[in-house]
């Protein structure tokens, strides 16, 4: 008894569950609720620039030949864009399989000055200046804001530098090696104060949203979900039968992590975990390194089936006939706005308010409709992410021979 109470898991849960009680009978708790999960949402996300930049030119620099490097990137961006496909696909056939959206009534108040600040950042989303964006003007610029994705060219740069020096670079490398134990020991921490952020996020959710809200928006979230399960449990089952590791195993071994972005709804929370827990279920540190930090702008598994099916969706709502063609278009449109998900404040919105702009189809006023779920929806987003972006580690290092088993259990 006493060694589960000391449970990270054990501890998470019941926090989430004693969040959702303090939600719904203590509503004037949620602003105080808001404050504490942001404060710990920020003490992770301090840690994700360092690790993410450490990792990655440790990465690089650690595996000596630069083809091996370019093998593995491109082995990443392959599988990345192959499975993402899968989940607008899948997102789309079954928007229409299960219809959400049909006969649901247009709610009669909608947020209108929240949706303007969502529409003007959409109409301001330039995608040719965002790809140009990634190069960065100043490094510790990059750095200070947190950009993930300056930050990873940053590192990809650094750790191509760093392996030409060969052997005179190893004392550099074993600097950067001590210093990402360092920001290890600090998540290490952090992540033992994962229970409480877990309550406040999810008592403040339920104070501020409430359950009501879910109830006229539940076919769609309950499509959304049931679309997430699908791709967690047959397309990842598929991919994992294909690579002969356990699905069940590995969802086992990052439990912790499971519920951590069950209570924060962010996937943000445990990408340092995530790295830590990789490496630890036997996948090299240099492919760790790599694919994770790249797969959190670009392998976005659950964040691409709620655009798909958001759209789709809303379409239905607004009862707006969409043709085979059009939903092609769509399908190419996610495509390419979805991986900007993670560098756009705001990402799900205004990505979703810039495919509804492109497309010129679905009333750009229907994303407001989504305000009082989206909450709720992005707890999904979050977890189909990380579990997708572990699989994603697991394929590239056991296509390179570079997987380990059995993993190591961690200590909780």
């Amino acid at each position: 008894m006493k060694r589960l109470l000391y449970n990270l898991t054990f501890q998470v849960v019941v926090a989430i569950i004693a969040g959702v009680a303090v939600g719904l009978y203590f509503k004037e708790f949620g602003p105080t609720a808001k404050l504490i999960s942001d404060k710990f949402i920020d003490m992770i996300k301090w840690l994700i620039a360092p690790i993410i930049f450490l990792n990655m030119v440790l990465g690089i620099a650690g595996m000596g030949d630069m083809r091996k490097v370019g093998r593995v990137g491109g082995k990443a961006i392959l599988y990345f864009e192959v499975i993402t496909t899968l989940a607008l696909v899948m997102g789309v056939g079954l928007a229409n399989l299960l219809q959400p959206g049909k006969g649901l009534p247009i709610p009669h108040s909608v947020n209108t000055e929240k949706l303007a600040t969502y529409q003007k950042a959409a109409a301001d989303i330039k995608w040719g200046e965002f790809f140009a964006h990634i190069i960065p003007s100043n490094m510790f610029d990059a750095f200070a804001k947190g950009d993930i994705l300056q930050i990873l060219f940053i590192a990809i740069l650094f750790g191509y530098g760093l392996n030409l020096l060969k052997d005179s670079g190893k004392p550099v490398l074993d600097l950067f090696d001590k210093f990402n134990k360092v920001f290890f020991n600090i998540m290490g921490f952090v992540m033992r104060l994962a229970p409480i952020g877990a309550f406040a996020g999810m008592a403040f959710t339920v104070a501020t949203y409430g359950i009501d809200t879910l109830r006229p928006l539940l076919q769609l979230l309950g499509a959304v979900f049931l679309a997430m399960l699908l791709f967690i449990f047959v397309v990842l089952f598929l991919v994992s039968l294909l690579y002969k590791f356990s699905l069940w195993q590995y969802l086992k071994f990052i439990r912790e992590e499971i519920v951590v972005v069950l209570g924060t709804s962010s996937s943000e929370t445990v990408l340092p975990s995530m790295m830590d827990k990789m490496e630890r279920f036997g996948c090299s540190p240099s492919v760790v390194g790599l694919v994770i930090p790249a797969g959190y702008s670009f392998n976005l598994d659950g964040t691409t089936i709620y655009l798909s099916m958001s759209v789709i969706f809303l379409a239905q709502v607004f009862n707006i006939p969409l043709s085979i063609g059009q939903q092609l278009v769509i399908i190419g449109m996610l495509m390419l706005t979805s991986k900007g998900a993670a560098g756009v404040t705001g990402s799900g919105f205004i990505v979703l308010a810039s495919t509804l702009t492109a497309i010129k189809v679905i009333p750009i006023e229907g994303v407001a409709i989504l305000f009082g779920v989206d909450r709720f929806m992005s707890t999904g987003r979050a977890l189909t992410n990380m579990i997708g972006n572990g699989i994603a580690t697991i394929v590239v290092a056991k296509s390179e021979g570079e997987f380990i088993s059995p993993p190591v259990e961690p200590s909780v």
